[in-house]
């Protein structure tokens, strides 16, 4: 049983190289020629693999885009795991991501921000990915730290306005360049100084009426 535990954990590891490095590549060659200009097998025969291992992998060329915010979410959910309980949510926000992005290639989060920037074509599925991948991650946190279901208001209008500083400070970072866990996590603090209080303090009467967004939905359905 041991030993196939350990079969396992070494090809979970190996399918993570194959993916990190076919992510590199593609980056490197759609940053050079253009999204557009690069063919899956273009891509393969510069990884040395088939261009049926490629597929192994990624369905598209398109979904190597979507590696990062991916590998981001779950580092940052691990990340939020360990903060203190009696911590400022938005506070183990900012730390979680200051710390998560600390371990970030800046050379490949700026090929990556150079190629959405520069094809309209992929920015909507990219956009999409954040929403659902590290959007939902912010919310749950914020949601349990609350003591709110993760779609009602308050931890989804929070986790929107911390992706929506991110995605500010990431461009920020992208044209001025510096340090780009600073730089988010120095926007971050904008946020929370913006907001002037912890809203796990807020009094019933503080807190927003409106219902989660489930039960609204269903109240208009109905």
């Amino acid at each position: 049983m041991k030993t196939q535990s350990l079969a396992l954990e070494l090809r979970a590891k190996r399918s993570e190289m194959m993916i990190l490095e076919l992510e590199a590549v593609a980056l490197r060659l759609f940053e050079q020629r253009g999204f557009g200009d690069v063919t899956v097998e273009e891509i393969a025969s510069e990884a040395h693999i088939s261009a049926r291992t490629f597929y192994r992998y990624f369905p598209t060329k398109e979904d190597v885009l979507q590696v990062r915010i991916e590998r981001r979410s779950e580092a940052l959910r691990a990340a939020l795991s360990t903060r203190p309980a009696d911590e400022p949510p938005l506070l183990s926000l900012r730390l979680a991501l200051e710390q998560e992005l600390a371990t970030e290639d800046p050379v490949l989060v700026h090929r990556w921000i150079a190629i959405i920037a520069a094809t309209p074509s992929v920015l909507r599925a990219v956009l999409g990915g954040i929403q659902l991948k590290s959007h939902r991650v912010m919310a749950e946190f914020l949601g349990s730290r609350l003591g709110s279901p993760s779609d009602a208001l308050v931890p989804t209008m929070l986790a929107a306005a911390a992706g929506g500083v991110i995605q500010a400070a990431q461009t920020h970072w992208y044209f001025h360049g510096g340090d780009l866990a600073e730089t988010i996590s120095e926007s971050l603090e904008v946020l929370e100084r913006g907001l002037g209080a912890d809203p796990r303090k807020w009094s019933a009467a503080e807190r927003p009426k409106s219902p989660g967004w489930g039960q609204s939905a269903n109240r208009r359905k109905g």
